[in-house]
């Protein structure tokens, strides 16, 4: 009997018949409390009498109701659930302002060395020399890439690094008997976190106005600046994937009124090693590391956003920090004292230098270039049929469209992205910035290759081409391949399930 040379048709992965099971290859995966069986256990516990009488009367009062499972079905169910996930390692984020590249295993393998991993911050200093020496070699090289006089290490996030910087401004203002001063411009096209941190430090918030090509006008911010403006924050690259043109003249205008200058470094990663901030005229700009040096996304608990500083700032820098391979952590003059309990996330410094030394200066400036190329690759391969809203110039790290070429179509920016989801991608980020009218932004990063953004661009121009054919059904029913249908994302916000609640028992029928 001779072997079928010609095999099984391939499937599509639809089938003219049910499964017996009901299954399919990324089933509804149901909740833990719903696989599990309240009266067994996958473990053998023994029986325990707990005192309760130190807990001031807030002892449970009923059974705990966790779910018993045994350890193949613990297992199956979280690497189900993990299947359901969509991950760098599984596809590309086109997720613009996100900045979602790659994280190499490398910086992974480095964090995790006994000698960084397993520090404690109530250590003796003598013990920790080698970290302390990598957070001054991280210091150094973010104030080299920056042209600024500071650093401070320990903000947890971008926003904070933000916060960190507008109050060392507040606090270099103070000083200089300049406390009336008690607004900020922030331009149309800035990040949500700029105006709601000047908000918060008690600052009043002056809008400064977009041009119609989508960067600032040094004359708006001009008329903008009086006696009572303390600093402008200013994204740039800004939002709208845009190099500023005139921020040098920006930056001169401000000092000239007596105000500072703080830049949004979210999106650092289009020029660092290319562009010094600092030779801008900036006087304090935060750094987020998992968008320009990789270091994932809130990294398993607390992400890490320095903020560099100016000379004319750098004395207000709070502690603690290194210098000279000591930890400063009391400093004399006006430093702003702690703004967090210790000295930052190490593994997050460990990952960001790995990141700087494995490129060096050359391949951080590679970087920066090869996310703007991928960005002006996919803004030329669709500009023929997506709607751009400020052309005539190159883009940095991001392409931006709206939806004005979906004018008449019965599909709105929310029915594209969630028709990407049924082609296997991410969908962009919708509706930002707000500057634009049903604002898709898309941001590739160095991180994919030609072959990916084809396949990414070939599926945009495919779902424009079938919108504009009248296939509305297509998208306002989207998704449907995902395991998740369409959510009332409102409601959801508005009305969050956030306990399970065990369904009664249904009745049992008579025997």
């Amino acid at each position: 009997m001779s072997m079928n040379k010609q095999g099984r048709p391939t499937g599509t992965g639809t089938s003219d018949f049910a499964s017996v099971s009901g299954s399919s290859l990324l089933p509804n995966e149901p909740l833990l409390f719903e696989i599990g069986d309240r009266e067994h256990s996958g473990v053998d516990l023994p029986d325990v009498e707990i005192d309760g009488s130190f807990l001031g009367g807030f002892e449970r009062q009923t059974e705990i109701d966790l779910a018993g499972l045994t350890e193949p079905e613990t297992l199956r169910h979280y690497v189900r659930l993990s299947r359901l996930n969509y991950s760098i390692d599984s596809g590309m984020y086109p997720l613009g302002s996100c900045t979602m590249k790659h994280n190499p295993r490398l910086n992974e393998k480095m964090a995790r060395l006994p000698g960084f991993a397993d520090i404690h911050p109530l250590q003796p200093v003598s013990t920790v020399r080698g970290a302390l020496e990598l957070m001054d070699e991280l210091a150094h090289w973010l104030m080299t890439l920056t042209n600024t006089a500071a650093v401070c290490l320990t903000p947890k996030a971008g926003a904070h690094g933000e916060m960190a910087g507008m109050m060392a401004i507040k606090a270099a203002q103070e000083a200089a008997g300049q406390g009336h001063r008690k607004v900020v411009l922030v331009p149309e096209s800035a990040h949500g976190t700029n105006p709601a941190t000047a908000a918060f430090l008690g600052y009043s918030v002056r809008p400064v106005p977009a041009r119609d090509d989508g960067t600032v006008d040094v004359e708006a911010v001009k008329a903008a600046l009086s006696p009572d403006v303390a600093a402008i924050m200013l994204t740039n690259p800004n939002t709208c994937g845009l190099f500023e043109p005139e921020v040098i003249e920006i930056a001169a205008a401000v000092h000239e009124a007596g105000a500072f200058f703080y830049c949004d470094g979210a999106n650092f990663n289009a020029i660092m090693g290319v562009v010094r901030p600092g030779d801008l005229g900036i006087d304090a700009m935060h750094i987020n590391l998992h968008k320009t040096f990789s270091t994932p996304h809130g990294g398993g608990g607390p992400g890490a956003g320095p903020v560099v500083l100016s000379a004319a700032l750098a004395p207000f820098a709070p502690v603690p920090f290194v210098r000279k391979g000591e930890l400063i952590e009391h400093a004399d003059g006006q430093h702003l004292g702690r703004i967090t309990a210790f000295n930052g996330q190490m593994g997050m410094y460990v990952r960001a230098l790995t990141y700087m030394l494995s490129h060096g200066g050359d391949g951080l400036a590679q970087a920066a270039k090869d996310a703007v190329l991928n960005a002006n690759y996919i803004k030329a391969r669709l500009e023929a049929v997506f709607s751009v809203p400020f052309n005539g110039q190159p883009v940095m790290h991001e392409a931006l469209f709206d939806d004005s070429f979906l004018e008449g179509t019965g599909v709105s920016t929310l029915d594209f992205a969630k028709a990407l989801i049924d082609e296997g991608f991410h969908p962009m980020t919708m509706y930002f910035p707000l500057v634009v009218h049903g604002a898709m932004l898309v941001e590739p990063t160095e991180s994919e290759s030609k072959q990916t953004l084809d396949r990414f661009c070939d599926v945009m121009l495919e779902l424009a081409t079938d919108a504009r054919a009248g296939n509305a059904a297509r998208f306002t029913s989207a998704p449907t391949r995902a395991p998740r249908r369409r959510l009332d994302e409102t409601r959801a916000a508005r009305s969050p399930v956030l306990k399970w609640e065990r369904p009664e028992d249904l009745p049992q029928a008579a025997e």
